[in-house]
């Protein structure tokens, strides 16, 4: 069977002879009606120069090179009968071919989406580590073919679903186990355990590696790492917005109608960022990668969001997370805007359009509607906000947060 044809980047699925006897047809009608030129001596076609199709320079009666020309390459051929007959039969059956191929090709192209053939849509390799497409950042280096192994410290459901997330060469370390000494030279060393334990955990890494380190916890952590890890040290840090029914099943993330995108994130400023964008994406995750101040505004409202939802949920008889976003709206918007008006005030490169705010979180909240609502890890989550409170008090200033205040003291976190 004849190979089909090619044409302007598509496969027509014409054979080849087809399309040379439709263009002999074509071009011999036109070649006949053709005045001859007998002062002629070659027929030339301008060819785009370095195509590599030119094979000899032809001249004009006298030897005059046109300086139209100049720069191009040109294909010619003798005509010593008929000249004039044999350029028209030449263009003809180059018209002739263009046509037939233009009539097969566009019925194709509207079987195909534009610029894939039929067996490939342009999809990249699966788990080959491929660049965020939705990266707010300046280009990255590029990257390897694949990432080392990682190490993830933690087997219960985000530990166990980092692993599957990877390419089956990680090294789990579960609770009571030391860090490996046969632990990768290199590569990311995953974290997903309580807060809690997160002291234990960075002292039994060796102090070498723990740069490595990518945490993935909630709550405000980033000054508890300074003070562990010093403020030198590039660790990442992962905003979790999927999650894990149980264990062993896949994750689900976090889009919203607001942000279809997703709303997980990365710091750029980590030294496995893109790392970790890879496993999220490659497994149908959503990832963000992001620098300085956009990292510590989203890093600031998941922890606004997890502090004022659950609060005000306690304060309702731990209601789901449905109920505080459909019966007490307004309740937790005035609070988010308080605690919000707090950090911004002790964070002056974090700023957000207030109702835009709300809304954003509501729309999370709807995402995750059956949680269950309680105020948890109180030192990481309303605790940090809890502080803002008492160091305006040190320093003779009204309360920033009263409500927030008055809801931990209904609960009796606070006197």
């Amino acid at each position: 069977m004849a190979a089909p044809v090619a044409f302007m980047g598509r496969r027509t699925g014409v054979p080849l002879f087809l399309v040379i006897l439709s263009s002999a047809v074509v071009c011999g009608g036109f070649s006949w009606g053709l005045q001859e030129n007998s002062e002629a001596r070659s027929f030339v076609l301008l060819i785009p120069k370095g195509s590599g199709i030119g094979l000899s320079r032809s001249v004009q009666p006298g030897g005059v090179e046109p300086a139209s020309w100049a720069g191009s390459e040109q294909f010619a051929g003798s005509s010593q009968e008929s000249p004039g007959r044999a350029a028209a039969a030449f263009f003809a059956f180059a018209a002739g071919a263009v046509a037939v191929l233009s009539a097969f090709g566009s019925r194709r192209s509207r079987s195909s989406p534009r610029g894939f053939s039929s067996l490939s849509r342009g999809v990249p390799h699966p788990r080959r580590a491929t660049a965020a497409a939705d990266v707010e950042m300046p280009a990255p280096p590029e990257l390897p073919d694949e990432f080392p192994p990682a190490v993830i410290i933690g087997g219960g459901r985000l530990g166990e679903a980092f692993y599957n997330m990877g390419l089956g060469n990680d090294v789990i370390v579960r609770r009571g186990e030391v860090f490996p000494a046969d632990a990768p030279s290199e590569g990311p060393i995953y974290v997903c355990t309580r807060n809690d334990v997160l002291k234990d955990i960075i002292a039994m890494v060796p102090v070498e590696r723990r740069e490595d380190l990518v945490f993935v916890q909630n709550g405000v952590i980033l000054p508890f790492l300074k003070e562990e890890l010093g403020p030198t040290v590039g660790a990442t840090i992962l905003l979790v917005y999927f999650a894990v029914a149980q264990k062993g099943e896949p994750p689900l993330d976090g889009k919203t109608d607001t942000d279809p995108k997703g709303l997980s994130a990365v710091n750029a400023l980590g030294k496995w960022s893109r790392e970790v964008a890879w496993r999220l994406q490659t497994s149908g995750l959503s990832c963000r990668i992001l620098r300085e101040p956009y990292f510590g505004q989203a890093y600031w409202e998941k922890n606004l969001w997890i502090a004022a939802y659950m609060l005000t949920g306690a304060l309702h008889d731990g209601c789901k997370v449905g109920d505080v976003e459909s019966l007490h709206s307004k309740e937790v918007s005035e609070l988010i805007l308080e605690l919000a008006t707090a950090v911004s005030a002790a964070n002056p490169d974090v700023r957000w359009d207030q109702l835009r705010l709300c809304e954003r979180l509501a729309a999370y909240a709807r995402t995750v509607a059956h949680f269950p609502t309680a105020v948890k890890e109180f030192e990481w989550r309303n605790g940090p906000f809890y502080d803002i409170t008492l160091k305006a008090g040190a320093v003779g200033r009204p309360d920033p947060c009263p409500q927030h205040t008055a809801g931990l003291r209904t609960l009796g976190f606070v006197q």
